[in-house]
């Protein structure tokens, strides 16, 4: 498998895509971002995606980071998109597309792998690593679950429900911040009663918080307390990008010594 791998990020509002080095998680050109209309069907992301192969003039692999659940490459959620992805088969439309080697995960597990290959996980990517997990706050709740430096994928757990009786995402997300104009520290409160409920059933070593929300981690970061290590994801906006990518090289298995 080469090391230079086009990841593509498909998210509710846009797709974005670049070349990627994953020896070292570095983008190799200027990311590509495509605009999409409310509640985008397969066939207008496989098309946007077969424009984005020719904008890049790509020839080798590529891996794709899908907003639901993914099992062997197809559609089996669609929360945040429309439900004509369902028991849609994504890797092999995209093979068909591009004639590419293609693999696709769920957008947060593969937001995951980038910040514990590279970012705010490293410590833990190895044998003996512990439990860590990723939440990226955004339109909803994504997570991605590592046990010894090991994906478990498809955990979903922004759709556990609360006491409450709602969901965790519906109290939490940052969307939800912006939609009842709450406070940073309302919000961050919130948030810390969603990891509470993780904490019991995780006992996580490390929680990393992610999205385009981490930037302002300074801003509620001091009112998580739920878990012992609470930190901010390290690679910004080009996580799913990379992790994207890195899917292809990984097989969600213990990574060797020589990956340490």
């Amino acid at each position: 498998m080469p090391s230079d791998i086009l990841g593509i990020d498909i998210g509710g509002s846009s797709i974005k895509a670049a070349p990627v080095d994953t020896g070292t998680g570095s983008i190799l050109a200027q990311p590509k971002q495509v605009s999409l209309p409310e509640s985008p069907v397969p066939d207008m992301i496989c098309e946007a995606i077969g424009g984005i192969v020719e904008h890049f003039d790509w020839r080798g692999p590529l891996g794709c980071g899908y907003p639901g659940v993914v099992r062997n490459g197809i559609a089996c959620s669609a929360a945040h998109v429309a439900d004509a992805w369902l028991g849609v088969n994504l890797e092999s439309r995209l093979r068909e597309q591009t004639g590419a080697t293609v693999r696709v995960i769920n957008d947060a597990d593969a937001a995951g792998l980038a910040e514990m290959r590279f970012g705010a996980g490293r410590d833990h990517y190895h044998a003996d690593g512990g439990t860590v997990l990723m939440f990226t706050l955004g339109t909803g709740i994504g997570s991605a679950l590592f046990r010894d430096g090991r994906l478990f994928p498809n955990t979903e757990f922004g759709h556990v429900y609360m006491k409450e009786g709602i969901e965790g995402e519906d109290m939490a997300a940052a969307a939800v911040r912006v939609r009842e104009g709450l406070s940073w520290d309302v919000w961050g409160l919130r948030v810390n009663r969603f990891l509470e409920e993780m904490n019991k059933l995780l006992s996580p070593d490390l929680v990393i918080i992610g999205g385009g929300v981490s930037e302002n981690f300074s801003k509620f970061g001091s009112y998580l307390k739920a878990c012992p290590e609470i930190v901010p994801a390290k690679m910004g906006n080009k996580a799913g990008i990379i992790g994207a990518a890195l899917a292809l090289t990984l097989h969600f298995s213990n990574p060797t010594p020589d990956e340490k």
